[in-house]
């Protein structure tokens, strides 16, 4: 039984999206082709280059909608899936291998105001920002734009501090603060 290799695209991919988030976006062009086991210039060829290939690893990890995904698994009630989210990033924050937002991280490494994958990072908060102010908005909220923003810094918060402070349960913290936020609806 054979199994295909992935071409040279997908596992530019594959070696970005890990060694970024391991090490940050400042990990070196020569360490993901050699964890990719391509030569540059795939990385050019089908990116333009490192940027490029920053860009596109943070808008394919949006796909992977983490949060649609816990929330649809709560069920159909607005609070329970919000606070469905916060139990999530108790999970993941108590993890070895947590290291914060990929999203944010890049964010704040990248100091070229000009670079693709800060669009990117906007995309994806302003998607969390949607997706959260639907559900205060199912739950009868009377601001349901400024909860998403409460509930978004709340989720922010906890991937910053869990980082620092892994001990401290920040996620469990912010869910209670979450509640208070739910609890105004209605």
């Amino acid at each position: 039984m054979s199994t295909t290799r992935p071409g040279p695209r997908e596992r530019l991919l594959d070696a970005a999206r890990e060694l970024t988030y391991q090490e940050g976006v400042h990990v070196g062009v020569d360490a993901i082709l050699k964890k990719a086991d391509v030569a540059r210039r795939s990385l050019y060829q089908h990116f333009g280059g490192k940027d490029g290939l920053v860009a596109e690893v943070l808008r394919l990890a949006a796909k992977e909608s983490r949060y649609r995904a816990v929330m649809d698994a709560a069920g159909d009630d607005p609070r329970d899936r919000v606070l469905a989210v916060f139990d999530e990033l108790e999970r993941i924050t108590t993890q070895p291998s947590f290291r914060g937002c990929r999203y944010t991280s890049a964010d704040l490494a990248l100091t070229d105001s000009a670079h693709p994958a800060h669009g990117e990072v906007r995309r994806y908060k302003d998607g969390l920002h949607a997706l959260f102010a639907d559900e205060l908005t199912r739950l009868g909220h009377p601001a349901p734009d400024l909860g998403a923003d409460q509930i978004l810094v709340l989720v922010d918060g906890v991937l910053a501090h869990a980082v620092t402070r892994p001990d401290a349960h920040p996620a469990l913290a912010a869910r209670a603060i979450a509640i208070l936020v739910l609890d105004t609806a209605g």
